[in-house]
């Protein structure tokens, strides 16, 4: 927990102490964790796929904002690129 709260600090120039959720991904990309400070103190949140990868998005700068329905699919494990959608109906009744 220390050493991603230093990443923050370091690579990202951001501080991981003002409530933002940062998220990493391990190597095989079957792994993320989540770093959050409440303002209380600071939680690791981990998360291991049994099958498959995480879809991780491409960072410009080292770093990618994400909404909260990204970040919700990508901890499912979704494609949130290519999120299957169900039809809306054309005519009620």
């Amino acid at each position: 927990m220390n050493g991603l709260a230093l990443q923050v600090q370091q690579a990202l120039e951001r501080d991981p102490h003002i409530g933002d959720l940062y998220v990493f991904r391990g190597r095989r990309g079957d792994l993320v964790k989540i770093l959050w400070h409440d303002g209380l103190g600071m939680s690791l949140y981990a998360k291991r796929l049994e099958r498959g990868r995480f879809v991780w998005p491409q960072a410009q700068d080292g770093a990618v904002s994400l909404t909260p329905a990204m970040l919700s699919m990508l901890l499912e494990g979704i494609d949130w690129r290519h999120p299957q959608r169900t039809l809306r109906p054309e005519s009620a009744g």
